[in-house]
């Protein structure tokens, strides 16, 4: 907790003079609400004996002198709600950018363990909970000690024993609070789990949308929802109940003070020890005293709620990408293309099994590779190991005679183009998505890599061309007009080195001739790695990769695979459309 509280801490360092405004302000507004009782006491005590003229003439003085100072608590109140709540939000949009920037570094492997709605719910609901308590925290506290302790301080120079019986509630509401708190902890970390799980289920829900409609699942939809629904009820009505008891206990104690003073002030005013204007300043006073109780109050929920949100955000801050640049990593560009796995071997996190085996291959710059074989034995899986999706579990991969581990990650992934069968097209525009390949390409580049991937043609069938809106993930069009797309940005992103999963497998046969032209072109005089399940990609393959569970099993020529291709039925080829 002391660890977690000090990184805490550490988001105030920016706004230093910001928070120390805050806090002056907060204590010159809590001094001042300190002050006004004690010129209502010197009222009834001292200037109602006065002489008529004198009395008028005293009270018309201190009037003003009180209607100050509501002016500058009011102004002190003003600061503290608007540049109070600034600075929150200033410090909310500090651990957003340091939470989204450490996602951007995790790799594949983490994600692949994770929810994109619990992800998706420590950026938001739980960073507001945590600037609240950055915000109100610090002062709520200032304000409390400030009033509680000076409310104390008068009140014992007014009369020490009614001071005592009401000061003496202040040990009991601690206890009471304690105990409280600690099951409101676990209720609140309870329940910001839960809403992580519903979200995840929403967006889960709802970025398939169209496979539960064309199944016509709606009804399991929301069945898997109300489940997740009613536990996340479940968690609520705990810490709720949690709250009730410590709203409930503490409100009736704060009201025992008052019947406290009440009937204790009688008692003293009968025996002559205390007089009604002192009765009156203990009665003002207790406003002064319960207040801050109830700010302790809210802070302590705000704690609890605020803090939880906290140790979740350090969860993930806390796990250390596992692939990063090395201390002795190099930069590196314009790589020729030459790539070399020695001894490669690799296995998935909480997986015994290894999916590739003791991989030996070498392929020369600008040579084009065709990786065949069953599927789940490692196609895929080998070529994310060159862009360092995930890292070799044995064995070594060089690009141009360096190890990948010792290039800068950025410069490596920079030399890698990839289409995939799974086209991921970002909502906006064509020209946007297209870009994404070289953020600072130009429109005419833009332009020309759209040419070069035959996409340029369907773009401009468009009304509004290159401007034309796509929808959430590309869904306005068709797979093969995605694919394009995809192919033209990687014309852009201009790499040595290119990969193509399946690229061509979900496409009808006119997409898949007019999405092979643009392959073949991006593929010229650029080492190329493709993963196919159709015997028309890997037509120009100088080098076909028989892989099975057992490695690199054989490498046959075109015209070896196609006479042999009955032969090679068992191990993964499908006939003559596929392989």
């Amino acid at each position: 907790m002391r660890k977690n509280l000090k990184k805490l801490l550490e988001y105030y360092k920016p706004y230093k003079l910001l928070f120390f405004s805050d806090m002056f302000f907060a204590i010159l507004g809590a001094l001042v609400s300190l002050v006004l009782p004690l010129i209502v006491r010197y009222i009834t005590n001292e200037v109602v004996y006065l002489e008529l003229n004198e009395a008028t003439k005293t009270i018309l003085i201190l009037g003003i002198v009180m209607v100050g100072l509501v002016l500058i608590e009011a102004g002190c109140n003003y600061f503290m709600v608007y540049y109070g709540h600034m600075m929150g939000t200033y410090m909310e949009a500090d651990m957003r950018r340091d939470i989204f920037g450490h996602y951007q570094k995790l790799s594949f492997a983490f994600y692949d363990n994770q929810k994109v709605g619990a992800l998706l719910s420590r950026v938001t609901s739980d960073l507001f909970d945590i600037t609240e308590l950055l915000h109100h925290g610090p002062e709520d506290i200032f304000i409390s000690i400030i009033k509680i302790v000076g409310a104390f301080v008068i009140l014992l120079y007014v009369n020490v024993p009614l001071a005592l019986i009401t000061f003496a509630f202040v040990p009991v509401m601690a206890v009471y609070a304690y105990y409280f708190n600690r099951r409101m902890k676990r209720a609140f970390k309870s329940r910001r789990e839960k809403i992580g799980d519903i979200n995840s289920q929403i967006e889960d829900s709802l970025s398939g949308i169209r496979v539960v409609k064309s199944f016509a699942n709606e009804k399991v939809e929301m069945k898997k929802f109300s489940e997740g629904n009613k536990n996340f009820v479940k968690a609520k009505s705990l810490s709720y109940r949690y709250m009730a008891g410590y709203h409930t206990g503490l409100g009736a104690l704060t009201t025992m003070v008052t019947v406290a003073v009440l009937v204790g002030g009688v008692g003293f005013l009968s025996s002559g020890a205390l007089t009604v204007a002192d009765l009156l300043t203990f009665l003002l006073y207790i406003g002064n005293f319960t207040e801050p109780v109830k700010k302790l109050i809210n802070f302590t929920e705000m704690f609890q709620s605020g803090y939880s949100g906290f140790e979740r955000f350090q969860e993930i801050m806390e796990i250390a990408p596992d692939i990063q640049d090395a201390e002795d990593a190099v930069s590196v560009d314009n790589l020729k293309g030459t790539i070399q796995f020695e001894n490669v071997s690799f296995r998935y996190q909480d997986h015994a099994e290894k999916v590739l085996n003791h991989i030996r291959l070498e392929v020369k710059a600008g040579e084009y590779v065709a990786l065949v074989g069953a599927s789940g034995v490692g196609k895929t899986t080998l070529c994310s190991l060159i862009p360092r999706f995930y890292d070799v579990t044995e064995g070594t991969i060089r690009i141009d005679g360096i190890d990948i581990r010792r290039m800068k990650l950025h410069d490596l992934r920079n030399q890698i183009g990839i289409v995939q069968q799974d086209v991921y097209l970002f909502a906006g525009n064509i020209l946007e998505n297209i870009r994404y390949g070289n953020p600072s390409a130009t429109d005419e580049e833009v332009v020309c890599a759209a040419k070069r991937a035959n996409a340029h043609e369907f773009i401009m069938s468009f009304p509004d061309g290159y401007d034309t809106d796509i929808g959430q993930r590309g869904v306005k069009l068709s797979g093969g007009q995605k694919q394009r797309l995809s192919i033209a940005r990687v014309f852009l992103k201009n790499p040595p080195i290119l990969i193509f999963d399946e690229a061509t497998s979900a496409l009808d046969n006119e997409s898949e001739r007019m999405v092979q032209q643009s392959l073949e072109e991006l593929a010229k005089n650029r080492t190329t790695f493709v993963i196919a399940h159709r015997l028309t990609t890997i037509r120009n393959a100088k080098r076909i990769l028989l892989l099975t569970e057992h490695g690199i099993e054989e490498e046959p020529s075109y015209e070896e695979f196609m006479k042999k291709e009955g032969v090679y039925e068992g191990r993964g080829t499908y006939g003559r459309n596929s392989v």
